[in-house]
This record gives structure tokens, sequence and C-alpha cells, in this order.
């Protein structure tokens, strides 16, 4: 069987590059694991563990991409993108990727930071003036106005004080009051919503996942003069290749939206089937934290670029300077490092991605400090090794998000690497 998985590849990957040329769209390249110093014989291991895990109902189907230096080594899909029709997973299955979106509206921020149009210390009531008279929560008393008003910079790390509505603070029952996050408001809408709900500290005191991502969508609107997904579409999706990537699935593609499981017990039962999914319909909420959906081939083209210093397939996006922004931690000195659960000790946070500052033996074993990547609510990952000149996406649609694949795959990965 691998042996005919060899032959087939550069059979399928030609008649790919036929299409891809039709279309004006540039593949990424492809290369033999060992052309660029990794093992076959270890990454061949990946398979058979992922389908112990889709034996072990812990997986319903799934699709796993790698690169190094640049090149696809090693691509896969597997069980179902739909179990109950048995329709398989494939490279065109498209997933929601939720806070995965986190990533490219950082770096539509600071394309209109080079472009000289926000600086990253900017207030934001420079383009949002709704929130001029934010408060703090304080346990005790009245709240206190706050200073410094976040920046563009705090929206970027997570340390504006802004909250997802997650939790049982007092501010969190503020945010599922005013429901930011629903799809039929509008940015403008969404950022009017939650002006005048306390911040939960200082700006730029401590790290707190939140809103965050979204309110700055909203900043993109108005620096740039444009909606958020035209800007998206215009600066990234078009000239990037990303051709299934957006905040709706079109009818056309309708049939390629994978369903979204649910871990109940020791069941993974249907929680959103595709065919039904709101992310059919264009939303009024354009969001910048968690609304795109897209294929694991079109996200790894926006990763490619960022790990390329800005530049994919000869256009330059963002300079490498910003690049390192993004990909290397910035967190204040009294910030050690991110508060978002036991799996995330010794991360810190650059402007757009979360970094590995430190080793942690317990939870992130097999991570290298240096690693910068996140996730989605659906438990779809993907990491950056700049040492390693590694990229790996996986991709699934299960909830609530969960960690099997990225643990279950790290240590393969970085034993296949062997030069």
């Amino acid at each position: 069987m691998t042996m005919i998985k060899i032959i087939i590849l550069p059979i399928l990957f030609l008649c790919l590059s036929v299409a891809a040329k039709e279309t004006g769209i540039e593949l990424l390249p492809v290369s033999a694991p060992g052309k660029v110093g990794m093992s076959p014989e270890i990454l061949a291991k990946i398979g058979p563990e992922v389908e112990t895990l889709i034996e072990k109902k812990k997986l319903v189907g799934g699709s796993v991409l790698i690169l190094r230096d640049g090149k696809i080594v090693y691509q896969n899909q597997f069980g179902y993108a739909n179990r109950a029709s048995k329709v398989p997973m494939k490279k065109d299955t498209i997933f929601r990727i939720y806070s995965m979106t986190k990533a490219i509206t950082s770096a539509a921020a600071l394309m209109l930071y080079e472009e000289k149009k926000l600086n990253l210390d900017d207030p934001i009531t420079r383009f949002l003036p709704e929130f001029s008279l934010l408060n703090v929560w304080q346990r005790r008393g009245d709240p206190t106005p706050a200073d410094p008003l976040p920046t563009i910079r705090d929206l970027l790390r997570h340390t504006g004080g802004f909250s997802y509505g997650w939790g049982g603070h007092p501010v969190d029952r503020s945010y599922r009051r005013f429901q930011p996050l629903d799809r039929d408001k509008t940015l403008a809408e969404m950022s009017r919503s939650i002006c005048g709900v306390p911040l939960l500290f200082q700006p730029g005191t401590k790290w707190n996942y939140g809103i965050n991502t979204d309110i700055l969508g909203r900043v993109i609107e108005v620096a740039s003069g444009q909606t958020f997904d035209a800007f998206l579409q215009q600066k990234f999706f078009t000239p990037l290749g990303m051709s299934d990537t957006g905040f709706y699935v079109p009818a056309e593609k309708a049939q390629r939206l994978a369903d979204v499981y649910q871990t109940k017990g020791i069941f993974l039962t249907t929680s959103e089937p595709g065919k039904t999914s709101p992310f059919l319909k264009k939303p009024a909420n354009l969001s910048g934290g968690g609304g795109l959906v897209s294929t694991i081939n079109d996200y790894a083209r926006f990763l490619q670029m960022i790990a390329n210093g800005g530049k994919f397939q000869g256009k330059q996006y963002l300079t490498a300077e910003t690049v390192k922004l993004m990909t290397t931690n910035q967190l204040p000195d009294k910030i050690a490092s991110i508060s978002l659960s036991e799996q995330r000790h010794g991360t810190g946070f650059g402007l757009g991605f979360s970094v590995r500052i430190a080793p942690d033996k317990r939870w992130a074993k097999d991570s290298v400090v240096g690693e910068y990547g996140w996730g989605g609510k659906a438990s779809t990952h993907y990491w950056i090794s700049p040492k390693d000149k590694l990229l790996v996406v996986t991709m699934e649609q299960t909830i609530p998000y969960n960690w099997n694949l990225e643990h279950l795959l790290k240590p393969i990965i970085y034993q296949a690497i062997k030069e």
C-alpha cells in the first residue's frame, strides 16, 4: 500500500498542478521527505495513529498537512467530513476555523500599520470614539476610568482588559447580556454594544483572551475605509490564492462544509450539520476573532507567507520586521505567560500568535521553544517552528476544543526530522 501511495502521489500532484494553472493559482511545492531532511518511515506512523483515534471514537475525521522548508512533505485525510452520509474527509473539505481567524485579522491590522494608517500605540479611541469612557471593574466600589486606554498593541496581544463572557465574573455576565458576537450584528453594532462594559483590568497589566481581535476587525474597517471582508479579500485571499476562505460558504461549495461533532461522554454526536450550518449564509458580523471558514491548503498558504517573513510566491505582504513582532513574545515583563489553561504554561504572545517561550515538561514536553501558533474552537490547530523550518496544520471539527491530534502527532513529526 505504501508503494502504491508513493507512485500515485506524484501523478496526483501533477494533475493538481495542471488544474492550478487553469485557475491561475500556483500550488504549494511538494517534496519527498528525505530531500528536506525528514524520515518518510517515521512520517508513515501518522496514519495508523490517527486511525486509532477514529477507532476509539475520539475523532470522526481529520486532515493533516506538514511542510518543511516551504514544501509539502506529508498530506493525508482520515475518516469522514459527514459521518451520517459517509462523505469522506478530502483535501478541499471546508472547515470552520474559528479562532484561527485571529492570525489573519492581526496580519491585516499590521499591514495597515506598515501603510501608516494606524500606529501600534494608538488608543483604540482614535478609530472607535465610543470607547472613550471605558472604566475598569472594581471588586469594591465604583469602576475606575481606564488609564491608559487600550491600544492597538493591546488588542493584538490580548492585554486590553476585554473578555469573551465565558466565565462567572460580573464582566462576563455583561458580555452575555449584550451578545456582541451575534451573527446579525454588524462590526459597528458589536463595538457599540460593549463600549460601556467595564474592562477586567487596566490595559497592559494582564493577559486575558477576549473579544480583542473582533474589535480589531472594526478598527480595520475604519482605518482602511473598506468593509472588513473586502479588505481581507483584496489584500490576502485573492493574491494568496485562498479561493475557499471567507466568512461564509457559498451555495456552490456547501456540500464541502464538514459537520461539527460534539464530545458527549464516550460518544461523538453531530452538533452542527454542514447542510444546515449558519456558515452557509453571509453574516452581518464579520468576526475578526472567529468568523472565517477555510480549507487546510488555503490556510497553509497564509501561514507559509508568515513563515517566509511576509513573502509568498514572489510577493511581499508584510516586512520581516513586522512578522517578527507577530511571532515573538510581545508581552510586558510583568506578564510571565498567558493564562488560558495549564496547556499554555511557558507560552507568551506576539502580535497575533502564541509563542513558546519556555519548556513545559508536563503539558508541552514535545514542543520547541520558539514555536508559534494557535487553534480554533472546533479543535483545528497549527504551529510553526522557525528553527526547524517546519509548518504543521491539523483540521477537524470537534467541540469542545481538544488537543488530541496535536499531542498525538507532534512527537512523531519532530522525531521525523533528521537534519
